[in-house]
């Protein structure tokens, strides 16, 4: 191999060198801005971290909305058919926000599965569920009927 190609050669695995290295970083970088989706059954059996952002979807649970007199506080319950995750919010809701509906809440789980939102998608049609919310209720059971406004009675 002659100088040159020596040359060559090592600015090559330099530069990829480089890049991995690089890449590496991006990765872990945006390992904390990543938020991932748990169900209110995947809460309650503790495979949702604490303390760290996540997103948890599923129905807003008739009975369960009480807001605040005083400020624009609210608290409701999300369910998926088996199990119940208390949520606090303290912004206004999304319009379409009510009980009976989709949703999905981003935000942080504490030590006793209290969920605290930082944002709360609603779903924007008649029809649409989103993917997540509909999967983990139907996989608990509930019926999800496209052509109502309301899920349907559990699976016989």
């Amino acid at each position: 191999m002659t100088p040159k190609q020596k040359q060559r050669a090592i600015i090559v695995v330099g530069l990829v060198v480089i890049t991995l290295a690089a890449i590496g970083l991006l990765i872990y970088a945006s390992r904390s801005e990543l938020n991932y989706y748990y169900s209110p059954v995947e809460v309650k059996e503790g495979k949702a971290p604490v303390d760290r952002s996540i997103r948890i979807g599923g129905l807003v649970a008739p009975g369960s909305l009480v807001k605040s007199d005083e400020v624009i506080d609210v608290a409701f319950d999300i369910m998926d058919g088996q199990d119940r995750v208390h949520v606090t919010y303290d912004k206004m809701l999304p319009d379409l926000f009510r009980e009976g509906q989709g949703v999905i809440a981003t935000g942080v789980l504490d030590d006793n599965h209290h969920f605290t939102a930082t944002e709360i998608l609603a779903k924007h049609d008649e029809t649409y569920m989103p993917p997540e919310v509909k999967a983990s209720l139907e996989k608990s059971g509930i019926v999800i009927d496209e052509n109502s406004r309301h899920p349907g009675a559990p699976k016989e």
